[in-house]
């Protein structure tokens, strides 16, 4: 795996640990009473970003790291991967 598809898998793990994690502990103003004159009842009190991101940033070292390892290991090449998917051509 090169330098091009270690990005391109780190930039897709990384995505697909933080989306799902925006909702993870989010309490809303209306939830808690306390609504800001303007904004929405349902906007998050404290949304955490920073830490989601940074546990993002952890699983997708982490799935990379795994990945990684399975190509350049040898357990599964690109091309391996590419006809499981794509059915042989």
């Amino acid at each position: 795996m090169g330098i091009g598809g270690s990005v391109i898998v780190f930039i897709i793990a990384w995505w697909l640990a933080f989306i799902p994690s925006l909702s993870v502990g989010v309490r809303a103003q209306g939830e808690e009473g306390d609504i800001v004159e303007g904004t929405d009842p349902a906007a998050p009190i404290a949304p955490n970003l920073g830490r989601k991101a940074l546990w993002a940033t952890v699983i997708a070292t982490v799935v990379w790291a795994v990945l990684y390892g399975v190509v350049e290991g040898g357990l599964v090449s690109i091309d391996e991967w590419a006809e499981f998917i794509a059915g042989p051509l």
